[in-house]
């Protein structure tokens, strides 16, 4: 049997983190069964339709490597993959489930259904369609559907007895039918619901195995009932846990940690991010932590995927995210923190080349950077306790000296190269019989106001260029008097 597994988002806006979880682990569990992995845009609710989504859909999935075997774009044996351009063969499945007693016409209005859910609540209880149409004769349905009468589709759930189902996740779950809605199938607007499409869309397409988000694990026992009315084979199913910020919260817009193209806006790897992602809620069952997708596919295991929910750490992806920049190839994190650097120094004249080769160590997330390097475009105020270091055995009377000292020096200094400064100042304080500490530590201060700087004295000295040098060591000077 070939494996064959679906991944179908609704084009509503962003990709959500989990849903970007759900299509990797799906893209990995199909390659490594070495199956089909299909791309299905499931649209039917077309009021949460978003113009240009299902464009975002299809640039995040190919931007992290996740390419899909069929599909609207590249087409298949099973086609359309869009289910608003497969409306027309959902209504006739339903009325085949209508003629075998497992399905309905229901003619309840908004207004009739808000008054009996109002009364429910009003006792304390859940509200359930109360299966009111379901006792309408053949001859009065079809009075109805002749004059016109506005309907909807509904399911016919048995209320006694219970519906199970094995799950490779969480094993035997079974739920009692009197807790099962008789859920919608075909809407007013003649559009099927996403809990029919889905189930007629898979079987049509062959699914095998479904895979998807826990949130589904309710709603099971619903479409294997519309599995067994049909007389279809039921697909294997993997639930997977919730992607969460921490044990009690959700990941959330507002927060800003919800959907792909917020890390990516802030300058997160796509590699990074793909990498963890997949170990939010799986295991490889080895201590190896960075995975290119080729041994991914390889380690993936269903077997070991968590029943708990994944919690999502910011502090280990940006962890990992910095180990993925350390290692790009320098010219490809020159040409990505550019536009970055260009946010603060543009115009400035900073050697972009030589600030990058110091930074890359230090870069965590891109958009970080500047902030790290605001202080070449201006120099913050700083306190001077800044000078004080008892390691470098440094306070403001010992920095205003060895800044009086130093001074001169970089004034005579005519060739404003790196390695020159450095020449040239070293030999200073050597002749001078100071401890090296003491004397760049200060002057360190002085020309960035920062304690912890991409380099040091020499080449922040080398980045601000003379003019800019002298007047910091200047202005250090005058601030401590």
């Amino acid at each position: 049997m070939e494996v064959r597994t679906r991944f179908a988002p609704s084009p509503t806006g962003f990709m959500h983190l989990g849903g970007l979880r759900t299509a990797l682990y799906n893209y990995l569990f199909t390659k490594k069964m070495g199956g089909k992995f299909i791309l299905r845009i499931e649209d039917t609710d077309q009021e949460r339709f978003v113009e240009g989504a299902t464009d975002v859909i299809y640039d995040t999935l190919k931007g992290c490597g996740i390419n899909w075997d069929e599909g609207p774009d590249v087409g298949g044996n099973y086609g359309p993959y869009v289910q608003s351009e497969r409306k027309n063969l959902y209504l006739p499945y339903a009325q085949q489930l209508v003629e075998k007693g497992a399905a309905y016409y229901c003619f309840c209005t908004k207004e009739e259904l808000d008054e009996r859910r109002a009364a429910c609540e009003a006792k304390g209880e859940v509200f359930k369609y109360d299966k009111h149409c379901l006792n309408l004769s053949k001859e009065e349905v079809q009075q109805k559907l002749d004059a016109g009468i506005p309907y909807v589709i509904r399911m016919n759930c048995p209320t006694e007895g219970e519906s199970a189902y094995d799950d490779l996740v969480f094993g035997h779950i079974a739920f009692p039918n009197d807790t099962l809605d008789d859920m919608i199938l075909i809407k007013a607007d003649g559009m099927p619901t996403y809990n029919f499409a889905n189930v007629i869309d898979d079987h049509l397409m062959g699914i095998t195995h479904v895979m998807r988000g826990m949130e589904y694990l309710s709603s099971t026992p619903k479409y294997n009932l519309l599995y067994n009315a049909f007389g279809w084979e039921i697909p294997q199913y993997i639930h997977l846990t919730t992607v969460m910020r921490d044990s009690q919260h959700k990941l959330s817009k507002r927060d800003g940690d919800a959907y792909y193209s917020d890390f990516i806006q802030k300058g997160y790897l796509k590699e990074a991010l793909i990498n963890y992602l997949a170990l939010v809620g799986w295991n490889p069952g080895t201590d190896q932590e960075f995975f290119t997708m080729d041994e991914l596919i390889e380690a993936f295991d269903v077997s070991r995927l968590n029943k708990s929910p994944g919690i999502f750490d910011m502090e280990k992806l940006t962890w990992m995210n910095a180990k993925y920049i350390s290692e790009l190839p320098f010219d490809t994190y020159l040409e990505m923190a550019t536009p970055w650097l260009d946010k603060v120094l543009a115009g400035k004249g900073i050697d972009y080349r030589r600030l990058a080769e110091l930074m890359q160590g230090r870069t965590e997330v891109f958009n970080r950077i500047p902030d790290m390097v605001s202080f070449l475009a201006e120099l913050p105020d700083y306190s001077i306790d800044l000078h004080t270091h008892k390691k470098m055995k440094t306070d403001p009377v010992i920095a205003k000296e060895n800044l009086e000292l130093v001074l001169p020096i970089l004034k005579g200094i005519d060739n404003w190269s790196e390695q020159n400064i450095h020449d040239i100042v070293m030999a200073a304080i050597a002749e001078s019989g100071k401890k090296n500490g003491a004397v760049l530590w200060p002057l360190r201060i002085a020309l960035s106001g920062l304690e912890s700087t991409p380099g040091g004295a020499f080449e922040i000295a080398y980045l601000l260029g003379k003019d800019e040098s002298i007047r910091r060591v200047e202005k250090g000077l005058e601030k401590l008097g």
